[in-house]
């Protein structure tokens, strides 16, 4: 490993990108691929700076102010934001250094303020997620004090940042140096390198390495356990563990058939040219992906084509009949897929990963995802598995699970338990893809890899425990009167309510944080550009969206009754994966907004339940 000035831990002074100000700052790392350190100044911002960039802070020299009143490039004024100023608008500002004043502070360019490489630097802070790509900028006009002009390249997309740091492009490859000579007249074209989007992660999720060791054995044993478990005649805990079937009965040549179809299927209606093209959030290079947001219609061609096969005599309660081997076949499609996102991600460049799944660790980035948009062409996989097989399977299966009740209890319409799980969990899927532009600024869709942890949730986690509710009912029949019908239909109405209202708040801030109907809701300016909500519903808890979620877990889940633990489990698991996306969330944005987080956490002091948590 060669040797790198500056070490981890060390207190240096770095410059703030488009000025010339220091501020002291602490190491964090080193690249060793890019050759960039990674610094956090005090209010808690996250760079990348070169060496050249970063001076010890026991021989920084401070330049004298100078009683002339000529502006040289030393002395102008920088609009670019830093750590100890609070606007929030920031804005980088062009440095030419003029000969004659070069010449003039000769003695000065030993200074750590003034040597500074002619650059053009026309990157905008991100601003709420309302980024638009680089506008091309007109040339330089000559000045008559102008030794050496910069010229601006023609922006690439997949050029753009959206990280502050001091980098240039390379040109084939190479790094090259570019000095402002006072001697020199001629021109020299700088470039702008894309940031290393993915160094090796430092900090894991779910335990890290040994986590995703046991995440991976542990989440397909569940959902065998939840199978098995919720078939038995008495399922209750005292019964662990099921007994397991032999080998053969996980198998089934027609199940495997089955998943195929359903899957391309949802396949072709999400390539059809119907609906809505969404840009989704600028990546880390500036570029913004589009996505076929055309889910409303994928749901009501598939409940059509799933009403004229029960029309034409098809038994759907096969589903209810072959559970496991349905569910055994989708896992097999769930490792196959995962296997070729992680044999994909390791020929793609450093930018298109997921900060998360570079740890160095085959387990840990098999299991996070490696790739954070992977697609084949316009087909981006992460979101079609997230909207489509799993989550409009959901439903298919729910209602193969009312038509199995009416069967084997032999009644004539679905009890008033299952009709409650069926309309409600349908209500939760259906608004998802009615707005299933919002899921483009979820967590998942901006931050997270597609792997193993994605594709196994999004195809087997979801359509197989989701609906363990109407699995359970199938048989363990739970009667309700009117009345508890009613308190639970009230319970739900106002668990949708708060979810669907807090989330159109997020996503219509995010996308246009300047829109005059926005304008009554109180912000928190940071130090990155962006603002943090604290009125509305957010200003009630941090996550109000998962607080309705909450409430409408618990809605979908009491038409269960009381009679055993198992048909709990979902709101069990819900709490605690909410729990643990808080913290993660707590964790990033303290990372990323610095003071600014701390501020507030004080204003809206409760997480998820007002007074509670």
């Amino acid at each position: 490993m060669p040797a790198t000035k500056f070490q981890k831990g060390d207190q240096v002074m770095g410059r703030w990108p488009g000025s010339n100000l220091y501020y002291e700052v602490k190491v964090l790392g080193y690249d060793l691929d890019s050759g960039y350190y990674t610094v956090i100044y005090k209010d808690g911002t996250e760079l990348e700076l070169r060496e050249q960039d970063m001076k010890n802070a026991t021989t920084f020299q401070l330049r004298p102010r100078s009683r002339s009143r000529s502006r040289s490039p030393g002395r102008r004024r920088s609009r670019s934001r830093s750590p100890a100023r609070t606007t929030r608008r920031s804005s980088s500002r062009t440095v030419t250094e003029s000969a004659p004043q070069l010449r003039k502070d000769k003695k000065l360019n030993d200074s750590v303020e003034v040597k500074l490489t002619p650059l053009l630097v026309t990157k905008k802070v991100e601003n709420n997620s309302n980024n638009k790509h680089e506008k091309k900028e007109e040339k330089q006009t000559e000045e008559n004090n102008t030794a050496s002009k910069v010229k601006e390249p023609e922006p690439e997309a997949e050029k753009n940042q959206s990280r502050y740091n001091l980098r240039r492009r390379r040109d084939d490859g190479d790094a090259k140096s570019v000095e402002a000579k006072p001697e020199q007249s001629e021109e020299k074209e700088v470039k702008l390198a894309p940031a290393s989007a993915a160094p090796v992660s430092s900090s894991l999720d779910f335990g890290g390495k040994l986590g995703a060791y046991f995440f991976l054995l542990f989440l397909p044993a569940w959902v065998l356990f939840v199978v098995l478990q919720g078939n038995l005649v008495d399922p209750s805990l005292v019964n662990f563990p099921p007994p397991l079937p032999p080998l053969e009965a996980f198998w089934d040549a027609q199940a495997l058939g089955f998943v195929v179809l359903w899957i391309l299927f949802q396949a072709l209606l999400y390539v059809l040219p119907v609906g809505k093209l969404s840009e989704g959030m600028p990546l880390k290079s500036g570029e913004r992906l589009k996505y076929r947001t055309n889910g409303f219609f994928a749901i009501v061609v598939s409940a059509a084509a799933v009403a004229a096969a029960v029309h034409q005599g098809v038994d759907l309660t096969y589903i209810h009949s072959n559970f496991l081997q349905l569910a055994s076949a989708t896992f097999l499609i769930s490792v196959v897929l995962s296997v070729y996102l992680y044999i994909r991600s390791r020929g793609t460049p450093a930018d298109q990963r997921a900060l998360g799944g570079n740890s160095g660790s085959l387990a840990y980035d098999f299991f996070k995802g490696r790739e954070l948009n992977p697609r084949i062409k316009n087909f981006d996989l992460k979101f079609f598995c997230e909207m489509r097989p799993g989550l409009i399977g959901w439903c298919l299966i729910n209602f193969a699970m009312a038509l199995a009740e009416m069967k084997l209890q032999g009644l004539d319409m679905p009890s008033y338990a299952m009709i409650l799980v069926n309309v409600f969990q349908l209500l939760y899927v259906v608004d998802g893809l009615w707005n299933e532009e919002a899921i483009l600024t979820t967590m998942d869709l901006m931050h997270d890899g597609f792997g193993f942890m994605l594709a196994f949730g999004d195809l087997v986690w979801v359509p197989f425990t989701y609906t363990l509710q109407a699995y359970y009912l199938v048989s363990h029949p739970n009667i309700l009167s009117l009345p508890a019908v009613a308190s639970i239909v009230l319970l739900k109405l106002v668990g949708f309510y708060i979810f669907r209202k807090s989330n159109s708040e997020k996503n219509s801030f995010r996308r246009n944080p300047s829109d005059p109907k926005l304008a009554y809701l109180k912000t928190i300016p940071t130090a990155t550009g962006k603002s943090l909500l604290v009125s509305g519903w957010w200003g009630v808890v941090r996550h109000p969206n998962y607080l309705g979620d909450l409430i409408m877990a618990l809605a979908w889940t009491l038409p269960c009754g009381f009679g055993h633990l198992l048909p709990w489990y979902y709101m069990i698991y819900f709490i605690i994966l909410l729990v643990h996306r808080d913290s993660r969330d707590m964790k990033e944005c303290r990372r990323k907004y610095g003071s600014a987080w701390d501020e507030y956490c004080r204003t809206v002091r409760y997480r998820i339940i007002p007074r509670v948590y």
